[in-house]
């Protein structure tokens, strides 16, 4: 089907995956502050009943990443993480009462998410959540990966459980090229390339604003465009094997985790969950 345009929107009508529902209640579940913005910024604004939740404190234990930013101790630093998301927030209409964080330690999601899972299946529950954005399963950094395996493994645990699960929709984060590089802003090859949204002027203005709040991240965020939004249905995963033939590009630094490590660990979480693919 050709692209068609409406209302600043590029995709076919009926692949409106934003347009809430009648009473529908939104959840971002997003690994750090900001990755709600990068993936979905342009959008929040428009949403009536969202909640952002954020499943690490954007801390790492490395004191490089918080001396950077000038703070003398990681819980700082993590002080920090929150400051800029409730202002990047604001700029959205969201309060500070709609923002959720589980406080696991940066780069330390894989090593909980079991944990993460069973907590996000009754965060769900409890909130009456009916839409889900979240991160695609891309290998672009292990907290990313793990928190796209928590949310679909508590989606499918509450709708085991007879439960309705929610809708599941991913926003774009990031991955590796053919050839090492970092690839912002579109879905790794080989599956659904997403459907399109044009962000208006204005919306650019917001959007480039909410980002400038994330002070601390300004060199981390420099690739990210402001110009289109990429949204798409998410597909069942195997978690447990290369989603991509490009690699990990968080296999290039040191972010905690190994891919090969990190599959492992998955394998086991879906184990203790009896869950397979998802």
């Amino acid at each position: 089907m050709e692209d068609q345009v409406r209302d600043g929107v590029r995709g076919a009508p009926e692949r409106s995956l934003l347009l809430q529902r009648s009473g529908e209640r939104i959840a971002v579940i997003a690994a750090h502050p900001d990755d709600e913005t990068i993936g979905a910024g342009g959008h929040l604004p428009r949403m009536e009943d969202v909640l952002v939740l954020t499943v690490t404190d954007g801390a790492p234990a490395d004191e490089a990443d918080w001396k950077a930013a000038n703070c003398s101790h990681r819980d700082e630093y993590a002080a920090l993480r929150r400051a800029e998301l409730v202002s990047s927030m604001a700029l959205a209409g969201i309060s500070a009462e709609r923002l959720e964080c589980f406080h696991v330690q940066d780069q330390q999601a894989s090593a909980n998410i079991e944990a993460i899972a069973l907590r996000l299946a009754r965060w769900l529950r409890e909130h009456e959540v009916g839409l889900v954005l979240t991160h695609p399963f891309e290998m672009g950094h292990p907290d990313h990966d793990a928190v796209a395996l928590a949310v679909h493994a508590a989606v499918a645990l509450n709708g085991r459980n007879g439960g309705a699960p929610p809708r599941l929709v991913e926003f774009t984060s990031y991955h590796r090229g053919p050839s090492g590089e970092l690839i912002a802003g579109l879905f790794a090859p080989g599956g659904d390339p997403g459907e399109v949204r044009d962000l208006d002027g204005t919306t650019r203005t917001l959007k480039r604003r909410m980002l400038a709040t994330y002070r601390s991240q300004a060199r981390v965020l420099a690739p990210f465009r402001t110009d289109v939004e990429r949204f798409r249905p998410a597909p069942t995963y195997d978690f447990t094997a290369p989603p991509h033939g490009s690699g990990a590009y968080y296999d290039m630094f040191n972010w905690g985790m190994r891919s090969e490590h990190w599959f492992l660990i998955a394998g086991e979480a879906l184990k203790t969950l009896g869950l397979g693919p998802c």
